[in-house]
């Protein structure tokens, strides 16, 4: 069976309707939200690397960095491939960073065929890339490729906005949201995008670029 593809507002409006359906507690998070953002964006190296960016730093952090990396003109693989560590580095990257974005514009991905294969191989793909962990395949899937059936059950802001919406004690690990969103399938990008919006409302800032 073809995985659904999100490309529109109707799209992520037909998934919330449906989880909303399906779970009270998510009907009730949805309620005084504004109207979830579609949130896609485009795919290829440079998404990839900007996810790489945004790893484990702020949204604030993430943005200054990436956009001293376009003022550089290091968006693209041969740039970066050329660039040196200490070049790199000088644009806001941490030294392991540095050479994550160095393999990824050596891993010679094909990100023609990506959007063709399913999203459990795009996100075996890209795993094999040093620097790309299951957070950064699974945000690209989401965003950059449309899957509407994607989780990113290791992001703290979807942890902790889980925690809210369920009344739990304490943030679910990354193994727990993970099985808490099968019941999710098949919108799990938009309880994503619920659960982000939740978080932004009630925390006052971004989980998310």
């Amino acid at each position: 069976m073809k995985e659904r593809v999100i490309h529109s507002d109707a799209c992520v409006t037909e998934g919330a309707d449906w989880l909303c359906r399906a779970d009270p507690r998510i009907a009730n998070a949805m309620e005084g939200l504004p109207p979830l953002p579609l949130r896609l964006k485009p795919d290829g190296f440079a998404e990839l690397l900007s996810a790489i960016v945004s790893q484990q730093v702020s949204v604030a952090s993430a943005n200054a960095i990436w956009g001293r990396l376009q003022s550089g003109g290091m968006t693209t693989p041969s740039v970066v491939a050329q660039a040196s560590e200490a070049e790199l580095r000088a644009l806001g990257l941490s030294r392991q960073k540095a050479r994550y974005a160095q393999a990824l514009a050596a891993a010679q991905i094909d990100y023609d065929t990506l959007p063709l294969l399913p999203a459990q191989e795009v996100i075996a793909q890209l795993t094999a890339v040093p620097g790309i962990g299951a957070w950064t395949a699974e945000i690209y899937a989401m965003f950059s490729l449309g899957r509407a059936d994607v989780f990113a059950p290791g992001d703290l802001a979807l942890q902790e906005a889980a925690k809210l919406i369920f009344d739990l004690p304490a943030r679910p690990k990354e193994k727990e949201l993970r099985a808490m969103a099968d019941a999710w399938s098949p919108w799990r990008s938009v309880a994503a995008r619920i659960m982000w919006a939740y978080y932004k409302q009630h925390k006052q800032r971004e989980g998310i670029r």
